[in-house]
């Protein structure tokens, strides 16, 4: 010290202190009283920029107000170095956090916006916190007076290492970049792979892809299986799709009749229950005589993947009460058997059709 600490000094170095806290807890109320505000625009940016000041000023107040503090005290040089250097070094620390809040809540909103849907791609996220809190160490580090230029070097050294040991780790890694990049796969989508997993896509993280199927289950895939395996995606490019039912009725029916009644059912299907396709065209199309009837395909459309069961549910319920009050028959498959006694002639039963335990015919 060139002099000695009086009680002016510490009192000085108190009143700086207490008057940056203060600055901090003001500028944190000011900054909530605009949080309420910014909520109501339909910009999610001004939220995470707010959210991040709202952290930052306090810390950056009260860091001021401790260098004004140490500024009042009589310190020697070196002393007054490290101190300022500390307390810079907090602030960029502080200030790299935040930075880092601010970016990732950015590309975390602009992921959900691509895809539409509530899910999260926290393979960037985790990718840009990563990379932005290691830039910001370094330059604590070369605040403190330490030199990274070493510290680089060593780095780049034992990445070599790193990486061979960790090839599986990265080679997922790299795999989910490639999957988001390529927008074949994104959060949301409903997919089916080649082995039998399918469900939609909740997470592509930096290892695994995570996949919830529809009884609510979790199915976690590496990314490296999913970039390189036979898959279906249901929701790209169109999210509706369109579904076949097989349909049947008897030789003696009217066929216009029954594609006219069954245009009518499918028309009200896709107008009256929910998930259905309203502006899909019903269609109605015959191909097989079959044993004991004329089978056709009706097509149905569906906004997406799961829709799909309830559309079907809705449709046969809806479609068999008509054919029973316009009195189209669908008959059940039969099949005529002759029975034969041993030595004796076949007995002259026209038709015996086979029965199940239940009475139903045999197919």
């Amino acid at each position: 010290m060139s002099r000695d600490l009086t009680a002016h000094d510490a009192l000085l170095a108190v009143v700086a202190l207490a008057a940056g806290i203060a600055a901090g807890l003001l500028l944190r109320l000011l900054l909530r009283w605009l949080g309420r505000h910014v909520v109501r625009t339909r910009w999610r940016g001004d939220d995470v920029l707010v959210a991040a000041l709202r952290t930052l000023a306090p810390w950056a107040a009260a860091i001021a107000g401790a260098a004004a503090g140490a500024a009042a005290l009589p310190l020697t040089a070196s002393v007054r170095t490290v101190v300022n250097r500390s307390l810079s070094a907090l602030l960029i620390l502080v200030a790299t956090l935040i930075v880092a809040r601010v970016i990732t809540g950015a590309v975390q909103s602009v992921t959900q916006s691509r895809t539409g849907v509530a899910g999260s791609a926290t393979i960037f996220v985790n990718i840009t916190r990563v990379v932005v809190i290691a830039i910001g160490l370094l330059v604590v580090l070369e605040t403190l007076g330490v030199s990274i230029a070493p510290l680089i070097t060593a780095l780049g050294v034992g990445g070599l290492a790193v990486a061979l040991a960790l090839q599986d780790t990265l080679a997922n890694l790299f795999a989910g970049v490639h999957i988001l990049a390529s927008k074949t796969v994104q959060p949301g989508d409903y997919i089916r792979l080649s082995s039998g997993e399918e469900g939609y896509v909740v997470d592509i993280n930096w290892r695994n892809t995570v996949v919830r199927n529809l009884s609510n289950n979790l199915v976690i895939i590496p990314n490296a299986q999913l970039s390189g395996t036979n898959m279906t995606n249901y929701t790209r490019p169109e999210q509706q799709l369109t579904i076949l039912v097989q349909v049947g009725v008897g030789y003696d029916s009217d066929l216009e009749h029954v594609e006219k009644v069954t245009v009518e059912v499918v028309a009200e299907v896709m107008a009256g229950v929910e998930g259905a396709d309203p502006a899909h065209e019903p269609a109605v199309r015959f191909h097989t005589f079959g044993d004991s009837r004329i089978g056709f395909t009706v097509i149905l459309g569906v906004g997406e993947f799961s829709d799909q069961y309830r559309i079907k549910h809705e449709f046969i319920k809806r479609l068999h009460q008509r054919y029973r009050a316009e009195g189209i028959r669908v008959p059940a498959p039969t099949r005529t058997v002759a029975l034969q006694q041993e030595g004796s002639a076949p007995l002259d039963a026209a038709a015996i059709p086979l029965q199940r335990g239940n009475g139903a015919p045999v197919s």
